[in-house]
Parts: C-alpha cells; sequence; structure tokens
C-alpha cells in the first residue's frame, strides 16, 4: 500500500482558519449504509440516530503547550510539549538553529527556566526548575499550539473554540477535532432523546500533524499516544451490544482508543499507550459509526478513514466535499461515516 494512494487536492481557500461564528454551526456529510452521499447540517445529528444508540466521546483537554524563549547562548528556541511525564518533567520538541545537549538550559516566558536531561528520540526531555505543576506552569507561560495549517497566533477566541466544551482531562496538544462541533444545547438533545454518551480519554499528541515521510507505508512507524478507557464505558458498550444497538466514536481518537482497548478481541477497561495504524483492511471490532471532520492529504488519520469506510467511498466523498465547497480541516465541517459501507 502506498502514500500516494490517499492523496487528494485541495484549494487552500477551503482550509478553515477559524471556527464557525456559533459551535455546531457547521455543515455535516454523511455517507449511508449504501454509500450514497447525503448533504445537512451537523445540527441534524439527533434525528440521524437513534434511542439507544452509544456516543463515545474524547474528553482530553489541550494544553498550552508552546513556549518560546532562548537557550543560555542566547539562541532563539520554541518548545512543543509532547507529554507530561510528572510534576516538573515533560517530552518536547525543541526548534533551535542548533539541537540543544543535555545540560543546556531554556529561557522560556514568564521567567520560566527548564533544563535539558536528555533526548528521547525525536523528543527532549525537560525538567522545569523550581515545579511540582506543570499543568499550572503550561495553563501560565504558555500558549495555545494551533495546527500548523492555521496560519494566525492563537488567540482569546482560539481557547476557547480550540476546546471541546465537555474536555476534562489535560494531556492533549491538539483538540478533538470533530468534538468541536458539540455545545451543551446539542449534547442535552441526545441525551433527551435517549441516546447514551460514554467517556474515554486519548491525549492527542502533536505526532498527528506530522507527515508520512515513507511511499511504501508498511515502513511508518506511527507516533504513540497515550490512552484511558474507563470500565464504565466498556460496560455501556457492552450494553449497547445486548440491545442490537449501534456504537458511535466521536473522533478518530475515540476510534483509535476503542479499537486498540480491543487489540486481542476483549474490549478490556484500561490505561495504554498506542500505536495501532489502521490501515485498509483492517478488521474493526469495536465502533460502527464515525462522526469525523475532514483529513489532510497523505494523513494516518485519511488512511483511518479509508479503512473504516472504504478507499473508494472516502475519494469519492473528498470530491463531492470540495466540489460543494465544505471546510476542511480542524475548524472545518464534519462528515458521519457507516462502517464498510458498499
Amino acid at each position: 500500500m502506498k502514500l500516494s494512494d490517499f492523496d487528494y487536492e485541495l484549494p487552500p481557500e477551503l482550509i478553515a482558519q477559524f471556527p464557525p461564528a456559533v459551535r455546531g454551526a457547521s455543515r455535516l456529510l454523511q455517507m449511508d449504509g449504501a454509500g450514497a452521499l447525503h448533504d445537512g447540517l451537523f445540527a441534524e445529528l439527533p434525528s440521524l440516530l437513534k434511542a439507544g444508540d452509544l456516543l463515545v466521546m474524547n474528553d482530553t483537554r489541550v494544553i498550552k503547550a508552546r513556549l518560546l524563549g532562548r537557550k543560555d547562548s542566547g539562541g532563539q528556541i520554541e518548545v512543543l510539549v509532547e507529554r507530561v511525564l510528572d510534576g516538573a518533567r515533560v517530552l518536547a520538541q525543541v526548534r533551535a538553529s542548533k539541537s540543544p545537549r543535555a545540560g543546556t538550559r531554556l529561557h522560556l516566558a514568564q521567567g520560566t527556566v527548564a533544563e535539558v536531561r536528555g533526548r528521547a528520540g525525536e523528543f527532549f526531555e525537560l525538567e522545569f526548575s523550581d515545579c511540582d505543576d506543570v499543568f499550572a506552569l503550561l495553563e501560565r507561560a504558555g500558549s495555545l499550539p494551533l495546527p500548523p495549517y492555521i496560519a494566525h497566533a492563537a488567540d482569546g477566541d482560539d481557547a476557547a473554540r480550540y476546546q471541546t466544551v465537555y474536555a476534562k482531562m489535560p494531556g492533549a496538544v491538539a483538540a478533538p477535532t470533530a468534538g468541536l462541533h458539540f455545545d451543551e444545547a446539542m449534547l442535552a438533545t441526545l441525551c433527551a432523546r435517549g441516546i447514551t454518551l460514554a467517556w474515554l480519554t486519548l491525549h492527542v499528541g502533536a505526532g498527528t500533524f506530522q507527515p508520512v515521510r515513507v511511499e511504501n507505508l508498511a515502513e511508518h512507524t506511527m507516533h504513540a499516544e497515550w490512552y484511558s478507557l474507563p470500565q464504565a464505558t466498556v460496560d455501556a458498550i457492552a450494553a449497547a451490544r445486548a440491545a442490537g444497538r449501534r456504537v458511535i466514536a466521536v473522533g478518530t481518537t475515540s476510534l483509535r482508543a476503542l479499537e486498540s482497548a480491543a487489540a486481542d478481541g476483549e474490549l478490556k477497561a484500561g490505561a495504554a499507550e498506542t500505536r495501532l495504524f489502521i490501515l485498509p483492511g483492517y478488521a474493526f471490532r469495536v465502533v460502527d459509526r464515525l462522526i469525523t471532520n475532514f483529513h489532510l492529504p497523505r494523513s494516518t488519520l485519511l488512511m483511518l478513514v479509508s479503512a473504516f469506510a472504504g478507499g473508494d467511498n472516502i475519494r469519492r466523498a473528498y470530491r463531492h466535499a470540495v466540489a460543494a465547497r465544505y471546510r476542511f480541516f480542524s475548524y472545518g465541517d464534519a462528515m458521519l461515516l457507516e462502517r464498510g459501507c458498499a
């Protein structure tokens, strides 16, 4: 399977630079069980679901993971935290003219100082001085790490809108963007219609934006992301299955966590890291339907949705979305996909 199989042409003006004026005022492209496409609005989602259906949502919270500063030598640096390790240490990307060595002190915003402790693959381990709560430090000194295809610097509107209304568990450096369409009114409407909500956590890493650099996809190494699946969600999925109802993942992050937790055939609660790389031919065990945004060309997420709904179907859907002027990527419109539709 080749990287070039997952390419498409996207006019740059279709990359959404800002969210819609009102949360949830997005379009929704639905692909039904026969593979037919239906243009609609995200506000119509409750009418497309049935009482007893289960929505599984990712409650991760985006942290202010970007820090600017300088080295002792005066060279400018940019730090992008990938993962919080404990109260004082993180794994991070460090962009500088020269890679910092172990022992280098980084002078960051608001007097924050971090020392490079060593390398961990493509990341650096940093330890912050006089710190016992990295999350509080980042909230004070960091800025929101918007995706690289969004041209403006994060502002107050982004601080609210590049975050789901149900974000709870801090640790992500990118939003689970399918969840950005839901507002409190939508969640109340879903519950009133008898649709069940369940939760998990997957901390989205910066690796989600890293390009695939090999043409032969068998040679690609997937980035690792941490997830936690509560027993209550496992039980909710079992109850939905027993009642003949559908399990609907809100976003590719929820889907990856669920499928990772069922890797040995049985869905199990717990916390772990996943490097699950889903390509066409993957046998899905848990998820029946998927709510998702439109994904970058040649990306692992485009490969995932192609595996879920069928490569020909996704290519046709994306051609339609471009022609119909849907908005793409994190702040863009949404899709509702059936698993393995013909």
